[in-house]
């Protein structure tokens, strides 16, 4: 289906029983709301109402050029208004890499719309903020980051060579053709560049750190051969969150979780929704 919200139209796939509990699925980069495809078929069958948008730059009627449209705060109001658009007070809220930092400051700022939170891969901003002030590892972990934010250098190593450096990253999630399902459609005109635009609008470190704790009931999953992610920013989550709080901890399994585990994911999911009960 189709969302028009905020002068955007977003692609959303959706699937479950109708009258469902609203689940919004948030992907992250470089992938799309299909990322969850392997995912969302036992959470149907628990009864939830899936809804998986493509976000700000990856819907390709929703792409503005300007970096500055891709700061945090039109991400999460973005989220919000999907919400609000298909008639949702609140949702369970499951994000993976970039949507799981959306769905972290999506709990922070708005905890009544957010019943629950499953985050996977990447850990509350603050702790995040911990491990590169703290953990040598982790900054280089992280120094891909610093080619994401350059504009055009990016975007002529990743899609070189019929995106080699794009295909290889993206290993993990499986055969090639589920590869190229993520692949290709970066390689559409502006798509790179407006997905690279996340990062070239990301918080500061300062503005990571000062990200408050989350309430609502949450549970962080996190893989041990995740080569962006280390242990000392996934532990560090516990300590950012005050609610009811769950660490799941899915050895050899790399950083593209849904796609190379989308069973224990979902057995993870919804462990949390059922949490609630």
């Amino acid at each position: 289906m189709r969302i028009d919200a905020r002068g955007l139209r977003f692609e959303v796939r959706v699937g479950g029983p109708e009258g469902g509990d609203p689940a919004l699925l948030l992907h992250g980069f470089p992938q799309h709301g299909g990322e969850w495809d392997d995912v969302v078929p036992t959470l149907h069958a628990a009864g939830l109402r899936t809804y998986a948008p493509d976000q700000r730059g990856y819907s390709p009627g929703a792409r503005p050029e300007a970096v500055e449209a891709y700061r945090m705060d039109e991400l999460v109001a973005d989220a919000l208004a999907v919400l609000d658009a298909l008639g949702a007070s609140t949702a369970h809220v499951v994000g993976h890499d970039w949507g799981a930092l959306v769905g972290w400051e999506l709990a922070v700022r708005h905890p009544e719309r957010v019943r629950t939170l499953t985050a996977v891969s990447v850990p509350h901003p603050a702790a995040m903020a911990y491990a590169l002030a703290n953990d040598p590892q982790q900054k280089v972990r992280s120094a891909y980051i610093v080619l994401f934010r350059q504009p055009g250098k990016a975007e002529k190593v990743l899609l070189g060579l019929n995106a080699t450096a794009l295909r290889r990253m993206l290993a993990g999630v499986g055969d090639a053709d589920r590869v190229a399902a993520y692949a290709e459609p970066m390689r559409e005109p502006g798509a790179l560049t407006a997905a690279l635009n996340w990062y070239r609008a990301m918080p500061s470190r300062t503005e990571l750190a000062a990200t408050g704790p989350v309430t609502v009931p949450t549970t962080f999953v996190w893989s041990d051969q995740d080569v962006a992610i280390g242990r000392t920013a996934a532990e560090a989550c516990a300590e950012r969150v005050t609610g009811d709080y769950r660490f799941v901890e899915l050895p050899g399994v790399s950083h593209w979780i849904p796609d190379e585990a989308p069973a224990p994911l979902a057995e993870a999911i919804l462990a949390r929704v059922r949490g609630l009960a």
